[in-house]
């Protein structure tokens, strides 16, 4: 989980490994970031969020509380993806950000002249392209694992566009496991 708060070249980040305790934290972490850069929410110019891919439950949480946040002080959201914090993180032209999906899969994104679209895909598929293959955790195959913290900032410098909180919404790549399943 990761939580940013920027004013001008000031940053604050907060990147907590808190698995099953997302809920639990994000508002504290949000208030820290807030009160440690001296801004509160109403000063906000936006607030962004990570849309996936990624963990389901997650993600979900992340925007919601997004959505609640930008509807209660009438901000307006920003989208990021989790390819994009990964691609952000490094300077390296060809790159592809991978987020495993397990099952021997990976979500991934080519930047730069990496020609692999938006998708799901087994990780063998992958690993024949020839660009630079980035990662938030090791995976089962040789990445340059990377921090995504690092890259979110980069991402939102470099294309934030802001939207109506209304059209946060989850980039699924595919059905979850329960509905694959049904």
């Amino acid at each position: 989980m990761t939580v940013a708060a920027v004013k001008g070249e000031k940053t604050v980040l907060s990147d907590a490994d808190c698995p099953m305790q997302h809920s639990v934290r994000l508002m504290g972490e949000i208030d820290g970031a807030l009160r440690g850069i001296g801004l509160t929410l109403p000063e906000l110019d936006f607030i962004a969020c990570v849309v996936g891919p990624g963990s389901f439950t997650g993600i979900r949480i992340g925007i919601s509380t997004v959505k609640g946040l930008c509807l209660g002080a009438e901000k307006p959201a920003v989208k990021v993806t989790s390819f994009d914090c990964l691609a952000y993180a490094v300077e390296e032209r060809d790159k592809i950000a991978l987020v495993d999906a397990g099952h021997g899969a990976v979500y991934a994104q080519g930047f730069g002249g990496a020609d692999v679209s938006k998708g799901y895909y087994p990780a063998e598929e992958i690993l024949a392209k020839s660009a630079l293959l980035l990662s938030a955790e090791p995976l089962s195959f040789p990445t340059r694992v990377v921090n995504p913290a690092q890259g979110l900032v980069r991402a939102l410098r470099a294309h934030a566009e802001l939207i109506p909180a209304e059209e946060l919404a989850a980039e699924y790549l595919r059905r979850s496991q329960a509905e694959e399943r049904a």
